[in-house]
């Protein structure tokens, strides 16, 4: 039996994205995204529930996001997870779970005194940036 190993996400970037290069030249981009959900606790009142999503994006999706996103971007994102483990300075070993970034979707509108752009389809219909990014 086959195994699929995706996540879909939208949100907004918490921090301008970090980036480098591998020790072969491919650029590599980390960011943070939030995203965000309502819960109804005792009382009958909604609370919102955050979640934070730590995304990887490699090469040409590195470049978009390098070119394009900035802290409070909001995106839409599909991907596959993958944990690492790493040891921190202390010598002790730490996990981590990221999501390594397939499809992007720009969902930020242009201001008007920027150049103007068609929006971008919604993310449940085709048009997302995938390795060919249409710029």
């Amino acid at each position: 039996m086959a195994s699929i190993n995706k996540a879909m996400l939208i949100g907004y970037l918490g921090s301008d994205p970090e980036f480098r290069q591998t020790s072969g030249g491919l650029m590599t981009a980390n960011v943070n995204i939030a995203t965000s959900s309502r819960r109804k606790v005792r009382d009958g009142q909604y609370e919102e529930v955050t979640e934070w999503h730590r995304l990887v994006f490699f090469d040409k999706l590195a470049e978009v996001v390098h070119d394009c996103c900035r802290k409070g971007s909001m995106i839409y994102v599909e991907g596959r997870l993958q944990t690492r483990k790493w040891r921190d300075k202390d010598g002790i070993d730490r996990w981590s779970t990221e999501i390594v970034v397939q499809t992007l979707q720009l969902l930020d509108r242009k201001s008007s005194n920027e150049q103007q752009r068609p929006a971008p389809p919604p993310p449940d219909t085709a048009g997302a940036y995938g390795e060919e990014v249409p710029f």
